[in-house]
């Protein structure tokens, strides 16, 4: 490696901290702000179940009077993608769009909100057996992906202090 390269790496942190980048997890940071204050709202469906387990998982579950409330609005639709010879659907796209809404526990006010959108795929061949599976399946990976997109944006937004 070179000097010149190791200078770069070494100035990265300063180049960094002059730009307000402030780590997730650090002191101050939005992930010790969330870690344990958001409620999620009650589920009502399977997704919504889901959902709520993956981000119970990743901000930490509410206790006691929890600082933010977060709403959420789930949103999927099943697509066809292949098609065999006898007409049957062998293959479905799943597409899941999530709005949420962060608000202040306090006094209501939105703290930040957005939409995230993304989709997972499963397979229809087989068993009807199999093909429930894989479905239940797919709406759990989706649920997973849109948790974390709502994750990482909550952590980008600009909390107040």
């Amino acid at each position: 490696m070179s000097l010149y390269s190791r200078r770069s790496l070494l100035a990265l942190p300063l180049a960094l901290a002059a730009c307000g980048f402030t780590p997730v997890y650090g002191p101050g940071g939005a992930g010790a702000q969330l870690r344990g204050q958001v409620l999620v709202q009650e589920p009502t469906t399977q997704a919504g179940y889901l959902l709520t387990r993956h981000l119970e998982t990743r901000l930490g579950r509410s206790g006691g009077a929890p600082r933010y409330a977060l709403d959420l609005a789930i949103f999927s639709d099943e697509e066809g993608l292949a098609v065999n010879a006898a007409g049957d659907i062998t293959r479905f796209n799943l597409v899941g769009r999530v709005d949420y809404v962060l608000r202040d526990s306090t006094d209501g006010a939105i703290v930040t909100s957005g939409k995230v959108e993304n989709f997972t795929a499963y397979s229809a061949i087989g068993t009807t057996v199999a093909s429930l599976a894989a479905e239940r399946d797919a709406i759990e990976r989706l649920m997973v992906i849109l948790g974390d997109q709502i994750t990482a944006r909550l952590y980008a937004a600009d909390l107040p202090a």
